[in-house]
C-alpha cells in the first residue's frame, strides 16, 4: 500500500485503533498499546478540538507524539501534517466513529491529538519573569469540572491574565476536555503551582500583588471597588465556595451584584465578570 504526499497510508481510516495496538503509519513499527479512550498518562494529554490542537501546534510542536483526523481536515490541517512528515510524527486518517472513541467525545471537531503534558510552573519561577506594570491571575481554590477550568482559560487569554494559580495539594490538571471549551486559552495562559497558603500570599504581596477573595454575598460591590493593578482573584470551588480561611487572609473581598433572581453566578460565568472589570479599569 503507498503511502500519499503527507505519509499517510491511503485507507489507514479503514483500521479503527484500538487496545491492540496500531500501525504507526510513518516507520511501520507498531504502537504501544492504545490507552482506554481520553485517558491520558501522567506525561500525556489527548487534545481534541481544532482550535486547541492548533494553538498547540503553534506554540509547542514538538510536544506533538501522535496525531489522528478525519478526511475533512486535511486540508485545515496541512502545516502540521507536513510538520509531522518532516519529523516523523505518526499520523492517521480515521473514522468518525474512531474519532469519537479516542476522545471520549462527539465534539473532536474533526481531530484528536496524544500530547506531551505541560507541567505548571513554580511560583517563585512565574513572579521572577514577570514583566513591570499590571498583571492579572486567578487562584483556583477547589475548582474541579473541566468545563468550568476551559472556560476559566478562555476568559483568561481573553483578557491577558498571567496565570492561572493552583494549590500545593491541587490534583486539578488540563483534561482533553477543558482544552477543547478552552478554544485555545491552555496555551496561552500557565499554570503555576503554589507552595503553602502563607507562602503564596507572602511571595504575591511581596511582587505588588493584591489578594481579593470572591463571595457571593457580604463583599464589596465589583463594580464600584478600587481594583489594584496588580490583582489575584481568589475563586472557590463550584459547590461549596471558597475555603473560609483563605478568605479571611486576602486582602479584599468582592461581589458581584445582581438581582437575586439566581443565588449567584457559576465560576466560569464569574470569572469572565471579574476580569472584565480589572481590565476596564487597567486598560
Amino acid at each position: 500500500m503507498a503511502a500519499d504526499p503527507y505519509g499517510r497510508f491511503r485507507g489507514a481510516g479503514r483500521t479503527p485503533p484500538d487496545d491492540r495496538g496500531g500501525q504507526d503509519v510513518r516507520s511501520g513499527r507498531r504502537d504501544e498499546p492504545s490507552r482506554a479512550a481520553g485517558e491520558a498518562t501522567s506525561r500525556e494529554l489527548r487534545l481534541y478540538g481544532l482550535n486547541a490542537v492548533r494553538a498547540m501546534f503553534a506554540r509547542r510542536p514538538g510536544a506533538l507524539r501522535k496525531l489522528y483526523l478525519a478526511e475533512t481536515r486535511i486540508p485545515a490541517l496541512q502545516p502540521l501534517l507536513k510538520w509531522c512528515v518532516a519529523n516523523r510524527v505518526g499520523y492517521r486518517v480515521v473514522e468518525e466513529d474512531d474519532l469519537r472513541k479516542l476522545a471520549a467525545s462527539s465534539h473532536h471537531e474533526g481531530v484528536v491529538a496524544d500530547v506531551l503534558r505541560e507541567a505548571p510552573q513554580p511560583l517563585d519561577s512565574w513572579l521572577a519573569a514577570l514583566p513591570a506594570g499590571p498583571q492579572c491571575a486567578v487562584w483556583l481554590d477547589g475548582v474541579g469540572n473541566p468545563h468550568n477550568l476551559g472556560a476559566i482559560l478562555r476568559s483568561a487569554a481573553h483578557f491577558g491574565v498571567g496565570a492561572i494559580l493552583l494549590p500545593q495539594a491541587s490534583t486539578l490538571a488540563l483534561s482533553g476536555a477543558a482544552a477543547r471549551v478552552a478554544e485555545g486559552g491552555a496555551e496561552a495562559v500557565p499554570m503555576v503551582r503554589l507552595d503553602g497558603v502563607d507562602e503564596s500570599l507572602a511571595a504575591l504581596r511581596g511582587a505588588g500583588f493584591a489578594t481579593a477573595a470572591t463571595v457571593v454575598d457580604g463583599g464589596d460591590d465589583l463594580f464600584a471597588a478600587a481594583l489594584p493593578r496588580r490583582l489575584v482573584y481568589v475563586l472557590g470551588a463550584e459547590g461549596e465556595g471558597m475555603d473560609r480561611g483563605l478568605a479571611s487572609r486576602c486582602d479584599l473581598r468582592l461581589s458581584i451584584p445582581g438581582t437575586g433572581a439566581v443565588e449567584s453566578l457559576n465560576v466560569a460565568a464569574a470569572t469572565a465578570v471579574l476580569l472584565a472589570a480589572w481590565r476596564s479599569r487597567t486598560g
